[in-house]
C-alpha cells in the first residue's frame, strides 16, 4: 500500500474513534452459562481434547466488531454423537463445518452459549474430527476489567485505538469456541490477529510473522498448552523492548515487553526488573516453564492478568516502597502458579492465588531479608475477611470463588499466602520447597524439557505434603482451608505457669506446635492433642508465637478492621 494511502487510512480510523464507536447503546445480556466459567463439563466435553485450535480474529476498532474463524482439531476418549463447545450465543454464527463439510442449521444449536453440533455419524473412542465455526458480532465489553471480563476498547494517549481482552471470570467463550473449564486446555493454539495498520497485536507464545495488505496487518502467534482464559488479544500503538536472559539451567529465555508509544523511558525501567524476577523464581521454585516461547509482557488499558507468555500490565509504572513493581511480579508468578500448574477446579483456586500472592513477601525476603518479608505478611494479615472457607469441597465457578458474598473472595489470596507461611514454618524449608516443586513440575528435579504444564487439586497437594514429610497433615489443611474461623490460641496463667489450648471451629483437631518467649528464652511447646503447658516463674513475662510463625485469631486485628469499616461507612454519610 502507498504510504499516503496508509496514512489516510489511519487518520480516518482515528477520526472515527474520536467520534465514538458505532455500536449498540446496550449490550445484550450474557446467558448464565456464558457468564460463568468452570461449570461442569458435558460428557462430550469431558471426553474431548482440543489438539489444535487455529483462531483467526479480525478486530475492527471503529465498529467495535470481531470477526472470528475457529478451526478446532478434536480427539475424543470415548464414543460421542455430537461435539460440544462453549461460545457466547450473542455472536452470529455464519458457518459451521465438520471435517470440511458444511453443517446445516438444523444440526447445530447454541441457545445458552453451550454449542452442540451433531456429527454425521458417531465418533468412536480415539477418533478425531475437525470443527470449524465462523462467527461475528460485537464482543462483550468489560465494564471493569479485569474483574469483569470481556473486551476493553480504549484510546492510547497518542490517539490510536488501544484494545485488550481479559476473561478469567467469564471464560474463554467470550472470545473463541472452547471448552470453558480449567481442564479444557488446548494442546496447541495458533492465532492470526488482523488489525488496522500500523497497530500491533502482541500475542501468546512464539511470533510467526506479520503480513500487511490493504491497510490491515495480520500477526501470527503459536502457543503450547495455554490456560483456557490465557488466550488474549492485545492491540495498540506498541513499541518493543527485547533482550535474552541466560538461565541458570543453561537455556536462553527471550524477554519481550510491548509498551505504548511515548512510554519508552518508563518501560526501560520496568524492563530492567524482568531479569531479577527470573533470577528469583528460577532460584526458589525452578525453571521458567515457557522458556522456549518467551517471557512476555504487554501494556494494557486494564490493571493486569496472567495471560500465558504475554502477561497484561496496566499498573502505570507506579513506584512502591518495595522497590519493585508488585503487579509485574504477581502476574509473573502465575506463569508457575496458574499456567504451568493449573487447578483442576475453581474450588482449588488458592493453588493459583495463594501461592502467587506468597511469592511477593518471599521475593522481598530473597531480595532484602526478613524485615520486609514480615512487613508484607503483616499487611496481608490486616485484610483477611473470614466469611467463607477457602475450599468449599464442591465444584465451583470462578465468580463464586472470587465473590466475598458467595465465596472466600480475597482470602483466596491472603489467607492462602499466610497459610503457606505457616506451613513453611511447620514442615521446614526443605520439605516446603520440595512440595512446591513437585506441585508445579511433577518432579523434584525439574530441568528444561523434563516437564510440561500439569493439573493439581487441593487433595493432590495435601498428599504431596504428607508423602514428603512422612506425616499426616490433613488436620492442618482442614482448619485453614475448610474452616472459616482462624484457630484461637487460648492462654491461661495460673500459679504454676501457662496453660495453652487451641480452640478451632467445630472443635477440629489442631496439634499445631507453638513457641513461647519466656523471659529471655524461647520455649518450643509440642501441643499434643491441641494442648500444652509452659512453666513460668512468678512475675516472669511471656510472648505467644514471638516469631509470628502461626496464622491464628488475633482479637486486636478484628477490632482494627471493625473500626476501619465503621469510619469508612461514616465518611459516606
Amino acid at each position: 500500500m502507498p504510504m499516503q494511502r496508509r496514512l489516510l487510512s489511519l487518520s480516518l480510523l482515528l477520526a472515527a474513534c474520536a467520534a465514538g464507536p458505532a455500536v449498540a447503546a446496550e449490550q445484550p445480556p450474557l446467558t448464565p452459562t456464558t457468564a460463568a466459567t468452570g461449570l461442569p463439563r458435558t460428557p462430550e466435553q469431558a471426553a474431548t481434547t482440543i489438539e489444535r485450535a487455529e483462531l483467526s480474529f479480525r478486530v475492527d476498532p471503529v465498529r467495535q466488531w470481531l470477526d472470528g474463524d475457529a478451526t478446532l482439531r478434536l480427539r475424543v476418549a470415548r464414543d460421542v454423537a455430537r461435539l460440544v463447545v462453549d461460545l457466547d450465543r450473542n455472536y452470529a454464527i455464519e458457518q459451521v463445518e465438520i471435517d470440511g463439510a458444511p453443517v446445516e442449521a438444523a444440526h447445530w444449536r447454541n441457545p445458552e452459549g453451550r454449542m452442540q453440533v451433531d456429527l454425521p455419524r458417531p465418533l468412536a473412542a480415539g477418533g478425531r474430527a475437525t470443527l470449524r465455526i465462523r462467527y461475528a458480532g460485537h464482543p462483550h465489553v468489560a465494564s471493569k476489567a479485569p474483574w469483569d471480563g470481556g473486551f476493553v476498547w480504549a484510546t492510547a494517549p497518542t490517539g490510536e485505538p488501544w484494545i485488550a481482552t481479559a476473561v478469567q471470570g467469564e471464560g474463554c467463550d467470550l472470545l473463541w469456541p472452547c471448552i470453558d473449564h480449567p481442564m479444557g486446555k488446548p494442546e496447541v493454539v495458533v492465532q492470526h490477529v488482523t488489525v488496522p495498520a500500523p497497530l500491533v497485536a502482541a500475542g501468546n507464545g512464539i511470533a510467526e510473522g506479520m503480513d500487511e495488505r490493504d491497510g490491515w496487518r495480520t500477526y501470527h502467534w503459536r502457543a503450547k498448552l495455554p490456560d483456557t482464559y490465557a488466550i488474549a488479544l492485545n492491540i495498540g500503538p506498541y513499541e518493543l523492548l527485547q533482550a535474552d536472559y541466560a538461565s541458570r539451567y543453561g537455556n536462553t529465555i527471550p524477554l519481550r515487553f510491548w509498551y505504548l508509544k511515548g512510554n519508552k523511558a518508563k518501560a526501560e525501567g520496568l524492563f530492567a526488573e524482568f531479569a531479577p524476577m527470573l533470577d528469583f523464581f528460577e532460584d526458589m521454585i525452578g525453571p521458567y516453564p515457557f522458556a522456549d516461547e518467551k517471557m512476555g509482557v504487554v501494556e494494557t488499558p486494564h490493571l493486569g492478568m496472567e495471560h500465558q507468555t504475554i502477561n497484561a500490565y496496566g499498573n502505570g509504572y507506579r513506584k512502591a516502597e518495595t522497590g519493585y513493581d508488585w503487579l509485574l511480579q504477581h502476574e509473573f508468578a502465575h506463569e508457575w502458579f496458574g499456567n504451568q500448574l493449573t487447578n483442576v477446579d475453581w474450588d482449588d483456586f488458592w493453588l493459583h492465588e495463594g501461592y502467587g500472592t506468597y511469592m511477593q513477601p518471599l521475593y522481598l525476603q530473597w531480595l532484602r531479608g526478613d524485615m520486609e518479608y514480615m512487613a508484607a505478611l503483616m499487611k496481608m494479615r490486616a485484610t483477611l475477611m473470614l466469611r467463607h472457607p477457602v475450599v468449599a469441597g464442591r465444584s465451583m465457578v470462578e465468580k463464586d470463588v472470587s465473590s466475598a458474598d458467595r465465596g472466600p473472595g480475597n482470602d483466596v489470596y491472603y489467607k492462602g499466602a499466610l497459610m503457606l507461611h505457616t506451613l513453611r514454618g511447620l514442615i521446614g524449608d526443605d520439605a516446603f520447597f520440595r512440595a512446591t516443586r513437585e506441585l508445579v513440575y511433577g518432579n523434584d528435579t525439574p530441568r528444561p524439557g523434563n516437564f510440561k504444564p500439569r493439573y493439581a487439586s487441593t487433595a493432590d497437594y495435601i498428599a504431596l505434603v504428607n508423602r514428603i514429610t512422612g506425616k499426616d497433615y490433613g488436620w492442618f489443611f482442614d482448619v485453614y482451608l475448610r474452616s472459616v474461623k482462624l484457630p484461637e490460641l487460648v492462654a491461661t496463667r495460673d500459679a504454676d505457669g501457662l496453660a495453652l489450648q487451641w480452640k478451632t471451629e467445630g472443635d477440629k483437631p489442631f496439634p499445631m506446635p507453638v513457641q513461647v518467649r519466656v523471659g529471655r528464652r524461647v520455649v518450643d511447646v509440642p501441643m499434643v492433642g491441641g494442648r500444652g503447658r509452659v512453666p513460668l516463674a512468678a512475675g516472669e513475662s511471656y510472648t505467644l508465637d514471638p516469631h509470628s510463625k502461626v496464622l491464628r485469631d488475633l482479637p486486636y486485628m478484628a477490632d482494627y478492621q471493625r473500626d476501619v469499616a465503621e469510619r469508612a461507612a461514616a465518611a459516606k454519610r
